[in-house]
C-alpha cells in the first residue's frame, strides 16, 4: 500500500467528494470506517497506519473508533461543531508570492472550504505555503480580531479555523 496515495485519497473522499465512493457523510462529516474500508479496499490495520502517518493528522476517528472524519479543509457541507476557543494574539497564514497583493488588499476568504485555516507557528505556516511555491508567511492579529469579536474555533489537529480575515489584521511575516 502506497501511504501517501491512499492519505490523499482518502482527503479527497472525507473533504469534498465521498459520493465518487459512494459514501455519504453525515451532518457532521463523519462516514462509518467499515463503508470506508470497503469503498477503498483496505483493511482495518491499513487504516489506521494512514491514519496515524498522517503528520498534519487530517483525520480523526469518533471516541468509538467506529466513524473517521477529516478534520478541517472541506468543500462539502458539513458542520464540525468545534467549540469556540480564544487564540493566541497571533497565528500565522502560509501562502506563495503570487496570491500576497490579493490577499493584502481584500484579506483571507475561505474560497471553497468553510474556514480560512491559519496555523499556530510560522514553521507549521511555512510548510503550508512551500506546497505550492516558494512560500510566504502572512501573521494574523488573531487577538485583535478576538477582540472585535471575530469567532475562532480551533480542529482536533490544531489548525485555527476562522470565517476570514480582514487586510488590516496581516502583515508579511516573512517570505522564505
Amino acid at each position: 500500500m502506497d501511504v501517501v496515495r491512499t492519505s490523499k485519497r482518502l482527503s479527497y473522499l472525507l473533504r469534498h467528494r465521498p459520493d465518487t465512493a459512494g459514501l455519504t457523510l453525515d451532518p457532521a462529516g463523519w462516514v462509518d470506517v467499515e463503508d470506508l474500508l470497503t469503498a477503498l479496499r483496505l483493511t482495518r490495520s491499513e487504516l489506521d497506519e494512514v491514519v496515524a502517518g498522517n503528520d498534519k493528522r487530517r483525520f480523526a476517528f469518533d471516541t468509538s473508533g467506529t466513524r473517521i472524519r477529516a478534520s478541517q479543509g472541506h468543500s462539502v457541507p458539513v458542520e464540525l461543531d468545534y467549540a469556540p476557543a480564544h487564540p493566541p494574539a497571533e497565528l500565522f497564514h502560509g501562502t506563495v508570492e503570487r496570491f500576497v497583493p490579493a490577499i493584502l488588499a481584500e484579506g483571507l476568504r475561505p474560497g471553497n472550504r468553510h474556514a480560512v485555516h491559519l496555523s499556530p507557528d510560522v514553521q507549521t505556516a511555512l510548510r503550508v505555503g512551500a506546497r505550492r511555491g516558494r512560500p510566504v508567511v502572512l501573521r494574523v492579529d488573531a487577538g485583535a480580531m478576538a477582540a472585535e469579536g471575530a469567532v475562532f474555533t480551533q480542529s482536533a489537529n490544531g489548525v485555527w479555523l476562522v470565517d476570514a480575515v480582514p487586510p488590516q489584521h496581516l502583515t508579511v511575516l516573512d517570505r522564505g
